[in-house]
């Protein structure tokens, strides 16, 4: 009996390992955890960019939807690891990104620990010369928070962030 405790105990921490494994590789998309933004909506500017040579641009549009606070939802934006930056409320912010696959990642950075604990991810193939649109959504439904982040078009893409406010933010010091 003993003997299968322990065989039930070693796979049991083998199936934990490989689940801390996989989640430990799908934030490495994610910037450290330490980081923290400052942000602030800025709706006089509506900047339009061109890639730079040799690289592709990206947008990750913020829509808080009926979560409807003011400064309740600053979202960090990662790529491949590093922060990119952040968007507060219903805002946009945009970054440059080398060509082939990339990694995203969006962390809500809240002093509930709960909330913080809210990522969503997902991978794309830049080219250079291109431009790729990502809207991020928070939902809430009965205290149940839905967190997303998913490519959407360039027509939908523009249309948000013409309709949106510019995300101004740096890392807290």
């Amino acid at each position: 009996m003993k003997a299968a405790l322990v065989v039930v105990v070693f796979f049991a921490a083998s199936a934990f390992a490989q689940d801390q494994a996989a989640v430990t590789a799908s934030e490495a998309a994610c910037g450290p955890k330490s980081v923290q933004f400052d942000a602030t909506e800025d709706a006089t500017q509506h900047p339009t960019p061109q890639p730079e040579p040799g690289k592709a641009l990206v947008y990750i549009v913020q829509d808080l939807g009926e979560v409807q606070c003011s400064g309740c939802a600053l979202t960090k934006v990662g790529l491949d690891g590093t922060w990119m930056g952040a968007n507060q409320g219903s805002s946009y912010t945009f970054f440059p990104a080398d060509p082939g696959e990339r990694h995203l990642c969006v962390n809500w950075q809240s002093r509930l620990g709960w909330r913080s604990r809210a990522f969503a991810m997902a991978n794309f193939t830049a080219e250079a010369g291109h431009v790729y649109y990502f809207h991020t959504r928070i939902s809430v439904s009965r205290y149940i928070y839905v967190f997303d982040l998913e490519p959407i078009n360039s027509d939908e893409g523009k249309y948000l962030v013409a309709s949106s406010a510019l995300s101004v933010s740096h890392p807290k010091k």
